[in-house]
Parts: C-alpha cells; sequence; structure tokens
C-alpha cells in the first residue's frame, strides 16, 4: 500500500519530539501501522536545533500545510485557541485527519470540531492532549468500554504537583517553589494556567465527556488554584492522615456531573497520595473493573510524542474503516450523547478541612461547632494548637456536605468576633 504522508504544524518541544519518534522508530511503526509513514511537509515559523530535518520540505506558512495535497494527515502542536483552531478547520475542510496535543482546543472548541469531521468523513485523534504519554483516553474510550464510569480523579499538571510535593518533602512555602519551577521549566514565566487549574481543566473536560458520554463543557468545570496552600496546610493535612494534591474530580451522581479542579486531601495510603513530582496520574472508577490507575510522565517532548504518533498510527490503521465503524471521537455515537447536566460546585458534595484564626478563650470552639451544626455539618475531628499568642489556628476536618451549606457555614463562622481573618476551605476525598 502507498505510504502515508504526514504534515506536522509546530516544530517546538512536542513537534521535534514527534518528527524525531517518526524518524528514529519508522520501521517499527511501519510495522505496527501496516504502512509506511513519511513526514512529507512541516509548517514552523523557526527551525530547532533539536531535529535535522534536512531532506524535509519546512514552509513558514502552516495552512500550507493543511491545504498541501499530498498529505493525509496534519497534526497541530502549535497550542493556543484561536490560530489552531482555524488550522485544525481549514485542514478537516480539505479533508485532512487530525492529530492534535491541544487540551485547550478540543476542550474548548472540540464539539465543532467534531461536528465538522463527522461532516467531511475524516478522523480527529487527542490522545497527547491529556496527561502527556499516559495512554489514559484510549484506555477509557476502549479499554474499559465495557464498564459504567462512576467517577475519575486525576493529578494531570505536572506543574502543581511538583510544587505541593516539594512543600510538603521540604516545608517550602508556595511562591519559593514556584519559581524553582520556573527556572527548571516546569512552569511558564506567567504559571496562571498551570497553578490556578485551568490546564488541569481543559484536560478534565475532556476525560468527563469521554468517560460520561457529554458534550465538552469546559466553561462550566469550576476552577481552584494552590496558591493559597500554606506549608501549615500541608503539616496540618499530614497530622490528620492527608496529603494535599491539586486535582481534577468528574463524578457521574443522580442530578448530574461534577467537573471540579481545586486542592483536595486525600488519604496518605491512598495510589493518588504517592504520586510525586512532575508526573502524572489518573484513578477511574469503573462498576465492572473497579478503579484502576494510569501513570506516568505527563509532559516532555518524546513522551508526549509517544502519544501523538500513537495516534498517527490508529489514524492509519483506520482510513479505509468505514467512518460508522471507527472509535466515536469522545467514545460514545455522536447521536447517543447524554443531556446529563454538568452540576455547579454549590451542589457537589465532599468532606472539608477548614483552618481559622480564633480568639484564645472558652466557648470560642463550641461556637464555630454550632454554625457548622446550624447547616448539618458533622465534625470529624479538630486539631487547635497551643500558642502563647491571643490567636490560635483551629483546624477542622468535617464529614461530607454540600457545598452550598458549606458556604453559609464559612460565611456564619468569619463573621464571629472571636475569629479573625478568612477560612481556609480544602475539599477532601475519600480515593
Amino acid at each position: 500500500m502507498k505510504p502515508v504522508k504526514v504534515g506536522i504544524c509546530g516544530l517546538g518541544t512536542v513537534g521535534s519530539g514527534t518528527f524525531n519518534v517518526l524518524h528514529r522508530n519508522a520501521e517499527e511503526i511501519s510495522r505496527r501501522a501496516g504502512r509506511r509513514i513519511i513526514v512529507e511537509q512541516i509548517g514552523a515559523r523557526r527551525d530547532n536545533p533539536n531535529c535535522n530535518t534536512k531532506g524535509t520540505q519546512v514552509t513558514r506558512d502552516i495552512f500550507d500545510v493543511a491545504k498541501n495535497p499530498e498529505i493525509d494527515i496534519v497534526v497541530e502542536l502549535i497550542g493556543g485557541y484561536d490560530v489552531a483552531r482555524e488550522l485544525v478547520m481549514t485542514a478537516i475542510e480539505n479533508g485532512k485527519h487530525v492529530v492534535t496535543a491541544n487540551k485547550a482546543l478540543i476542550a474548548v472548541h472540540g464539539n465543532e470540531i467534531f461536528e465538522a469531521a463527522q461532516k467531511h468523513n475524516v478522523m480527529v485523534a487527542f490522545e497527547a492532549a491529556v496527561a502527556g504519554g499516559i495512554p489514559v483516553i484510549k484506555a477509557i474510550r476502549e479499554g474499559l468500554s465495557a464498564n459504567r464510569i462512576n467517577w475519575l480523579a486525576g493529578i494531570i499538571n505536572g506543574t502543581g504537583n511538583f510544587i505541593l510535593t516539594e512543600m510538603r518533602e521540604k516545608g517550602r512555602d508556595f511562591a519559593d517553589v514556584l519559581a524553582e519551577a520556573q527556572a527548571l521549566g516546569y512552569a511558564e514565566a506567567d504559571p496562571t494556567f498551570d497553578v490556578e487549574g485551568i490546564d488541569a481543566a481543559h484536560k478534565l473536560t475532556i476525560l468527563s465527556s469521554i468517560a460520561f458520554g457529554i458534550p465538552l463543557q469546559f466553561d462550566k468545570a469550576f476552577t481552584e488554584g494552590i496558591s493559597k496552600v500554606t506549608p501549615e496546610d500541608v503539616t496540618y493535612a499530614e497530622e490528620l492522615g492527608y496529603r494535599i494534591k491539586h486535582l481534577g474530580v468528574s463524578r457521574r451522581t443522580e442530578e448530574g456531573v461534577e467537573l471540579r479542579v481545586h486542592p483536595t486531601l486525600i488519604p496518605e495510603a491512598a495510589l493518588l497520595a504517592n504520586v510525586n513530582g512532575v508526573m502524572n496520574a489518573v484513578l477511574v472508577d469503573g462498576d465492572a473493573v473497579g478503579q484502576t490507575m494510569y501513570y506516568g510522565a505527563g509532559a516532555g517532548a518524546e513522551p508526549t510524542a509517544s502519544a501523538v504518533v500513537a495516534d498517527v498510527v490508529d489514524v492509519v490503521r483506520t482510513l479505509t474503516a468505514d467512518r460508522d465503524n471507527r472509535v466515536p471521537h469522545l467514545a460514545f455515537q455522536p447521536s447517543s450523547l447524554s443531556d446529563a447536566p454538568v452540576l455547579p460546585i454549590e451542589q457537589t458534595e465532599t468532606a472539608y478541612y477548614l483552618r481559622m484564626q480564633a480568639q484564645e478563650q472558652p466557648g470560642v470552639l463550641a461556637t464555630i461547632a454550632q454554625q457548622l451544626g446550624d447547616q448539618g455539618i458533622n465534625i470529624e475531628a479538630i486539631i487547635q494548637k497551643e500558642t502563647s499568642e491571643e490567636q490560635v489556628p483551629v483546624i477542622i476536618l468535617t464529614q461530607r456536605v454540600q457545598e452550598g451549606k458549606m458556604n453559609a457555614a464559612i460565611a456564619a463562622i468569619e463573621a464571629l468576633d472571636a475569629v479573625h481573618g478568612q477560612v481556609t476551605r480544602i475539599r477532601v476525598e475519600q480515593l
């Protein structure tokens, strides 16, 4: 059979890694795909010294690649929203299959892109968009297709996990570790997407759609970052038998689907609690299989390239398949997606870790407990630190309760004269 010709758009970290893997493992890849795969053209604003593109056509206009009649598969690795969307839509309209590592693109514009792909009878593959080299999309979409997925939870941003790991292991504060993460290249100069949970929310949106068969709804994802987590919170969590991780959590309930990213206390013996550094992991609970976890490098040139090239191989394998017999983009057939709502955070239910500064005087704890009790919130544990100061830290672990009730209780506690400043709240999950 004639070779399949690929065009790569973007020659940054992942683009160069993809080019190198396709060339270095060309024979092995062709044996798996059943056909030779050739990089026909590269679209990039500049060359990358990490790969030797001699002998490969290079253009500075990425849209040349999308319109090139010789190319069968366009690999989009430029990142971002608008230009990437235009490039992918142009490729689809020109009858090209698309492989992308762009989680923001899929999370925000995926519904539109998949509809266009269906119309033009082409495939869009995006394994590398979530958790780098970990084949978690394929695992959920295909490997767990017999299951009714109950929930999933993941450490899906390596930068945040590195920061929390350093805070726990070395007692460092957030700002100090963030500066090191930037120096090491783990965090961008503007780290907002990583540390405020936006990057993880993009990925969680995709995983949730595949797990539960719902349209992509990034705008409904609740996001909360880790910048307010203190070394004291990390220490108190450990005293209670927990570790703090920045999790993406999605859960099926009778009312709808939870979709939330936030710092989370999880039991120190849990699998996810022991995923450290820049590593990623996703824990999935299915009704038939129980819990399975997918762990590995969530970023980097060749780990991500591993997922990109695997998608290219999948596309090549199914080029001759009827489109109705291909694996659907979001695991469920487009006509069978569910209209289950994504729940607002106020309707979700978790346990809570609360930290506050309270006046050292009789009856204060009882008053705080009363505010929680008024909302039907049961207390699991209390830590009150002895100090010579007039104000003492009070740490409370609650049982599960709806977020809206906790909001009301916190507002009442913060209004007490004996409580100073804001109450720190971190959600707790028994994974």
